[in-house]
């Protein structure tokens, strides 16, 4: 029986490969016709021009601070021992569906070139009033690619709405990855305590950044007060023991919007920068440097001249510091390398072996985008695709790019399509 069921597994995931393809194929057309009916392709952004002066890198630098552990152990001791990844892998009982499976509509949000070898959507009714963002994998927390045993994705989302109805508030589906061919996952609501821990809040943020770094989860927080990043422990995640719509302690206990877990803050970082200064939107890991880094990138309108900037910190290597940035005298963690890219309305941000990669959304709704690789010293190229070498090639509205090493491939998500591609097929696609 067990060998039959792996034959009929195997065979669904090459039938989701072939589907896959003629899906790409399909896209391939329709982004033919798209960019014949549009009057303007991006312009080159040419090569990075790196970032040297102390007066443009300094708006950068990140100042950190820590929850105090007082506050900790009182939310711990009011909501129960904390638990970790695991404990959140065996409760995952929502599954993805396969690509097949999907809507035609669902699946126009894949890229076009190179085409996904994976792709999953999420439910319907379980991600309404939910936008994605950020994606990160175990392939980022640990140089095997694994977390204990278990191979993990972690998909961002963000509420939209009113705030009466949670608009804003943000959580992340721990997917179980173990078997590609069935993944299910579970939801985790990231908080941040408050009353000294007596309480939590949820994060009010738009997720469009988030790794996983050894035991840390660093998150973007662009609409929460003033911090640029928020930092989570994935070893102290806690039971939310009341379902309900309301964030934080109630009657009979805890409540996470809906949520089975809860994910509290245990440190940030902020800018020092004066008011208005450039702050994290997109964030990813390379683990090509030395020590591995985190890499970030802001958003700039392409109506404007602004060239954007990308830029990354190192990780520390004490292992007091697990998954912190590497800091100096007063807390501060500064920039290792920045750079100036002309690819201003880009989003998502890979960086791997001195190349950089920054995928720039579709212009209308509905289009697909684009995906260039620069460096500092040859011009840019981007992924092309149908007859007339299009660069309008990727998918309209992804919001991350994060390269698991251990396999090779990059995961992304766009709409309700959390999708893969090896990165030497992007290297092979660029025109």
């Amino acid at each position: 029986m067990k060998q039959r069921g792996r034959h009929r597994r195997r065979r669904r995931g090459q039938a989701v490969r072939a589907f896959l393809a003629g899906t790409a194929l399909a896209l391939t057309a329709a982004a033919t016709m798209i960019s014949a009916s549009q009057a303007t392709t991006a312009a080159n952004p040419g090569t990075l021009k790196p970032l040297t002066s102390t007066t443009e890198r300094a708006p950068l630098r990140l100042k950190e601070s820590q929850v105090p552990q007082r506050a900790l152990d009182r939310l711990s001791s009011g909501m129960g021992r904390p638990v970790g990844v695991s404990a959140v892998l065996a409760s995952a009982d929502r599954p993805l569906r396969d690509a097949i499976d999907c809507t035609a509509g669902e699946r126009t949000a894949l890229p076009v070139e190179p085409a996904a070898t994976a792709a999953y959507c999420w439910d319907a009714a379980d991600t309404r009033s939910w936008r994605a963002g950020a994606v990160t994998t175990s392939g980022d927390a640990d140089d095997d690619g694994l977390w204990g045993a278990n191979r993990v994705i972690l998909s961002a989302w963000s509420r939209t709405g009113t705030a009466a109805d949670g608009g804003g508030l943000a959580r992340v589906a721990f997917v179980d990855a173990n078997d590609l061919s069935r993944p299910t996952y579970s939801w985790v609501l990231l908080a941040v305590p408050v009353d000294d821990g007596r309480d939590f809040r949820g994060l009010v943020s738009q997720v469009t950044g988030m790794v996983w770094y050894q035991n840390k989860l660093l998150v973007t927080a662009s609409g929460d007060g003033g911090d640029a990043l928020y930092v989570y422990d994935i070893d102290r995640i806690q039971h939310a023991t009341v379902d309900s719509s309301a964030v934080g302690r109630v009657r009979g206990g805890w409540s996470a919007h809906g949520a089975q877990w809860v994910l509290p803050a245990v440190g940030s970082y902020r800018l020092t920068g004066a008011a208005g200064a450039t702050r994290p939107d997109y964030l990813s890991l390379d683990r090509s440097t030395a020590p591995d880094s985190l890499v970030a990138s802001e958003w700039v309108s392409g109506d404007g001249d602004r060239g954007a900037r990308v830029w990354r910190y190192d990780f520390s290597g004490d292992p007091r510091r697990s998954g912190l940035l590497a800091t100096g005298s007063g807390g501060y963690a500064r920039v290792a390398d920045a750079y100036v890219t002309k690819a201003a309305g880009s989003g998502p941000v890979l960086s791997y072996d001195s190349q950089w990669y920054l995928g720039r959304a579709a212009t209308t709704e509905g289009d697909h985008g684009t995906l260039w690789r620069q460096n500092t010293s040859t011009p840019a190229k981007a992924t092309r695709c149908g007859t007339d070498e299009t660069r309008n090639c990727w998918s309209g509205e992804s919001e991350s790019l994060s390269y698991w090493e251990q396999t090779g491939d990059v995961w992304s998500q766009s709409g309700r399509m959390l999708f893969a591609l090896p990165l030497a097929s992007i290297d092979r696609s660029l025109g």
